[in-house]
This record gives structure tokens, C-alpha cells and sequence, in this order.
């Protein structure tokens, strides 16, 4: 392995499927990941997930992400909505029942 690697990130293709029936709160949104590297011997990953317009529930693990494209509203029961854009950096917290309501194709940089 080499001390140094580039990731060209817009290059990096993301397949999708058909959000589960479970999942969907409105719309018929697809969701794709794609792992690139982890660090080291951590089991920390780093990839690129990609969601649809749409709306899902979701039960998160702990991750950090940069939006890279895209806009969404994310919903945690009892609190007020967040909205997230291109250059946002959010932080997840294992366990946290979310709705994801994507309003512009999300593209988005994950460390988990």
C-alpha cells in the first residue's frame, strides 16, 4: 500500500437500489454506497453514499459526513429538522432514529 492515495471523489461510482418498504416515508427513493478505504487497522470506513429524492427513516451509526452535493432535511423525533447542503459537515450518533427527506440527489463523504 502506498503512504500517500488520491481518491478522486467525483469519480467514484455509486450504484443504487430501491429504498426497502419499511424504510420509505414518501416518494420511491434509491440509495447506493460505495466504500473506498478504511484507516488502518480501525475498522473505520470511509466511502460515498448517495440517496434520491425522497424520504426515509434510517437508525444511524456513529459517522461523520461532509455533504458534497445535493440538499436534504434531516428529522430526529422531538427536534426541530436540520437542513444540510454542500460543505455541511455533520456528525451522527449511533442509535438515533432519523427521516431523511432528500429534496436534491445527496451525495455525501462518510467516515464510520
Amino acid at each position: 500500500m502506498a503512504d500517500v492515495e488520491v481518491f478522486p471523489l467525483a469519480q467514484v461510482p455509486v450504484a443504487h437500489a430501491p429504498a426497502s418498504a419499511g424504510e420509505v416515508v414518501a416518494g420511491a427513493p434509491t440509495l447506493g454506497t460505495t466504500p473506498i478505504t478504511t484507516l488502518g487497522g480501525t475498522g473505520v470506513e470511509i466511502g460515498i453514499w448517495e440517496m434520491s429524492t425522497g424520504a426515509v427513516r434510517d437508525v444511524e451509526v456513529d459517522e461523520v459526513f461532509v455533504v458534497l452535493e445535493g440538499e436534504a432535511t434531516i428529522t430526529v423525533e422531538g427536534a426541530e429538522p436540520i437542513a444540510v447542503k454542500p460543505g455541511d459537515l455533520v456528525k451522527l450518533t449511533a442509535g438515533t432514529a432519523t427521516i431523511w427527506e432528500v429534496t436534491s440527489p445527496l451525495r455525501k463523504l462518510y467516515v464510520a
